[in-house]
């Protein structure tokens, strides 16, 4: 496993640490690290949650490296050439997590700027500490979100909160990012907090919440008649399941479901 990335697993649930000093930037090697960290995490069996955080209490990730974008502007086509290759490889990435198999869980422990706040974005749940801080910086440099930004942003909170944001280039801070739905909740111990919501998921029927993560999902992209059919295609898949008998049978009994 590279350096890069820190990965653990305990009570099914695959935390995933970003080890990139100072700031955890996402260079296109660490977008290659966390993109093998992941797949193998998904692959585990015993895997049914995954966190995603920073290393050290300073920085969730902190965008893109500024200093490489200039090497690469100043080199001619072959620069440019590497900076589409990048912009794409953080897109496929996102959007990856953003279609993973099980819930994926930011816990941002520190600030989460331009790309750091697109992969939170690209994640199901994001968690913060009461000092971080969340912002889509990029309008500054004269460019604008590449990895998702401009487009998950607004489904999540409304087209002109995400204007604002982008077109200011200001910083959020938790506080303020709660209220928009940027974030889920505020924790002192944030890290502690995503694995005992991690742990909570992890222990309801794996079947339900990847039927659950698909609809919810599908709902950004489809009509409401269209979204309701598939809630219904899904739900139907679960009437036979193992998942669901146990968990019948346990309400009945008033005992807690043991899922597989």
């Amino acid at each position: 496993m590279s350096t890069l990335v820190r990965t653990q697993v305990a009570n099914r649930v695959g935390t995933l640490t970003i080890d990139h000093p100072p700031v955890n930037t996402l260079s296109s090697d660490v977008l290659s690290a966390l993109d093998l960290a992941l797949t193998a995490l998904w692959r585990d069996p015993e895997v049914r949650v995954v966190v995603i955080t920073g290393a050290g209490d300073k920085a969730f990730v902190a965008g893109a490296n500024i200093k490489a974008f200039e090497a690469q502007i100043n080199s001619g086509e072959a620069g440019l050439a590497e900076m589409r290759a990048y912009l794409a490889q953080g897109q496929a990435l996102f959007t990856k997590i953003e279609h993973a198999p099980v819930p994926v869980i930011a816990a941002l422990n520190g600030v989460a700027l331009g790309g750091g706040l697109e992969l939170a974005l690209a994640c199901h749940m994001r968690l913060a500490a009461p000092d971080a801080r969340l912002g889509q910086p990029e309008i500054n440099l004269g460019l604008i979100p590449a990895w998702g930004g401009t487009q998950r942003l607004p489904h999540l909170i409304g087209s002109a909160a995400a204007l604002q944001l982008i077109l200011t280039g200001e910083t959020l801070t938790a506080e303020q990012a709660l209220p928009l739905g940027l974030v889920n909740t505020i924790h002192t111990d944030v890290r502690a907090a995503a694995q005992a919501l991690a742990e909570q998921i992890a222990g309801k029927g794996a079947l339900a919440v990847g039927a659950a993560l698909r609809a919810v999902r599908a709902s950004q992209h489809m009509s409401l008649v269209d979204g309701l059919a598939l809630e219904v295609s899904e739900a139907e898949r679960l009437f036979e399941t193992p998942d669901l008998r146990e968990g019948v049978r346990a309400f009945i009994e008033k005992r807690p479901a043991r899922f597989a």
